[in-house]
This record gives structure tokens, C-alpha cells and sequence, in this order.
């Protein structure tokens, strides 16, 4: 089976001969490589050019991860597409183990798995995060399977760390790609878009190393609220037959996510901004929480900030 790697790449000198090593070590040999610089200041092309292996280069001005994920897409000549950041690492027995799933599960389109996390020297930080977030039992239970109600599964808590996706192209192109108009969240939008179509899984072993080492993407609380609507937002619009079949009201969804952003909003005294969102969680779907934190939007900043040292709101 031919696989595609594509890996965005954003000033990688650091570490992406390492990303691209992990590869070419893999027990089952992929097709390409696609490394895709998203306008790198640095000698990030130079220490590609003198990779070995099955590497194709592209270079585009700066457009953000997402774009750059696509464009890698666009160009992959394989039916299958496996991604990778250009800080991490994969397990060497990574794809081997998604291709067998795949044999034994013909039907899947997407194969994800855990991943560990590591330090900028290569230490190990956390062993599995499936089980950080309390969710490597569930996936062992239902291991070599098609996850039952993998959609409502996605919207509750996303399990899928990008770098470990191995996917259909067909099902990639059918979602749309990743939506370049998000920055926070255009992962989950995609693999639930392609989880409402089609079955897919999660192994629960690691198959790759996440590197933390302080210039990951910026986790701004407000601007991943933000974004977190329209992700919802997104997913209602495309499958809201497919998250009622699996007990999940598509209204609710965007209003909680609505909450959630007036809420931030609120704890940092922008009210204007809280009652905002709260209005727009309530015309979503009526609920007593946005109407209660509506109400008190309308209280001045100081009294607010009195009832919540005394009732912790």
C-alpha cells in the first residue's frame, strides 16, 4: 500500500531530521515524503536537502499549519496520508501496526493512536496521554474495532493527536481539508466531518512521541474559545442528523461552546463581551447557565467581582 507523509515545516531546522529519521525507520517502508516549508526564515531547507529518503520539498509563503497540511495533501500521490509535525516523532512500528488494523478492518478510513509526550532532550514527559485524560481504558475495550459513535465520541473530548492519523484521501478531500480559517481546532473539525461519514479508530498504544519544548503552538485561552464555536458551529452544520442519531443535540453543542467563551469572558470581567456570547448561547438553545451568567453581566464589574471572591462564581 502507497503512504503519503506530510509534514508541515515552520522554522524545523532543530528537529526535523529527527521527524524525518522516525520515518525511515519504520518497519514498513511509506511511498513519500512531503515536507511542506511554510515560509521559514531559517536553514530549515537546507537540512532538508540533505535528508536522505523519498523526500519532496515544497516551499510556499506563510499561511499557518492547516494550509500548509493541504497543500501536502493536494500533492501526495498516495491513496493513504499519514502526518507528522515537524518536531515529533513517530514509533518505528507505527504504521505497521495501522496497516494491519486495516487489514483486519478493511471498512476504516481513519486510524489514529496514542502518543507519549517528550522534552526538548528526548525525555520522557507523560507515557500515554489517552490515559492522562482517562480514556485508555475505553479504547482498550474496544480495541481492534471501528469506534461505536466515534462523532459523539470527537465532540466530547477530541482522543485524535494529529501525528498519528493515517487516512484515507478520498475521506480528506470529501471533508473539505482543514479549515484554514480556524487556527485552534481545525483538527477536530476535520476528523469529526470525516467521523460522521465513515467508521474509524483509535489503537491504544503509542505510535508517536510528542515533542514539548516551549515554542508549540500558543494555547490562548480566548482565541481557542473563539475558534472552539466555530469548530462546533461547523460540525453542526455538516452532520447535525449524525450527532442526534448518537444522542448529541447539534443546538446544545454550538450553545455550550458559546457558554464556554462567555464564561472565559466573564471571569475576566469583560462583561460587554460575556453577555455577548451568552445571548448567542441562548438563542442556540435555551439553558439555565447562560441565563444566569446573562443576568449577571448586567451587574457593574465591581459588584461582579465582590460576589465572585465571596460565592466563587
Amino acid at each position: 500500500m502507497n503512504i503519503s507523509v506530510v509534514i508541515p515545516a515552520y522554522n524545523s531546522a532543530e528537529f526535523i531530521a529527527d521527524a524525518v529519521h522516525s520515518i525511515l525507520k519504520q518497519t514498513r517502508p511509506i511511498t513519500e515524503i512531503i515536507i511542506v516549508d511554510d515560509g521559514s526564515t531559517d536553514n530549515t531547507q537546507q537540512i532538508v536537502e540533505a535528508l536522505p529518503g523519498p523526500i519532496t520539498y515544497v516551499k510556499q509563503p506563510n499561511q499557518g499549519p492547516s494550509a500548509a497540511r493541504n497543500t501536502g495533501i493536494k500533492a501526495a500521490n498516495s491513496e493513504w496520508i499519514a502526518f507528522l509535525d515537524a518536531d515529533d516523532q513517530w514509533t518505528s512500528d507505527k504504521i505497521d501496526k495501522q496497516l494491519k488494523l486495516l487489514r483486519k478492518i478493511p471498512e476504516l478510513v481513519l486510524i489514529a493512536g496514542d502518543m507519549a509526550e517528550i522534552d526538548k532532550s528526548g525525555q520522557l514527559i507523560t507515557e500515554s496521554v489517552l490515559d492522562k485524560h482517562h480514556l485508555l481504558n475505553k479504547f482498550q475495550a474496544i480495541q481492534d474495532r471501528a469506534i461505536p459513535n466515534a462523532l459523539a465520541e470527537l465532540v466530547t473530548k477530541n482522543f485524535i493527536p494529529t501525528g498519528t492519523v493515517l487516512v484515507n484521501k478520498s475521506a480528506l478531500l470529501e471533508a473539505g481539508l482543514f479549515n484554514q480559517t480556524i487556527r485552534f481546532g481545525e483538527d477536530l473539525e476535520l476528523w469529526a466531518k470525516i467521523a460522521a461519514k465513515h467508521p474509524i479508530t483509535c489503537i491504544p498504544e503509542v505510535l508517536m512521541l510528542r515533542r514539548q519544548h516551549g515554542n508549540n503552538a500558543t494555547q490562548l485561552t480566548a482565541a481557542l474559545l473563539s475558534d472552539l464555536v466555530k469548530v462546533m458551529t461547523s460540525i453542526r452544520n455538516y452532520a447535525a442528523k449524525e450527532l442526534s442519531l448518537q444522542n448529541i443535540d447539534p443546538n446544545r453543542l454550538v450553545a455550550n461552546a458559546y457558554a464556554d467563551l462567555g464564561y472565559w469572558h466573564f471571569s475576566e470581567y469583560d462583561l460587554i463581551t460575556a453577555r455577548q456570547a451568552f445571548s448567542a448561547s441562548l438563542k442556540e438553545k435555551p439553558n439555565k447557565r447562560a441565563l444566569l451568567y446573562w443576568l449577571a453581566c448586567l451587574m457593574p464589574a465591581g459588584i461582579v467581582k465582590m460576589l465572585r471572591k465571596i460565592k466563587n462564581l
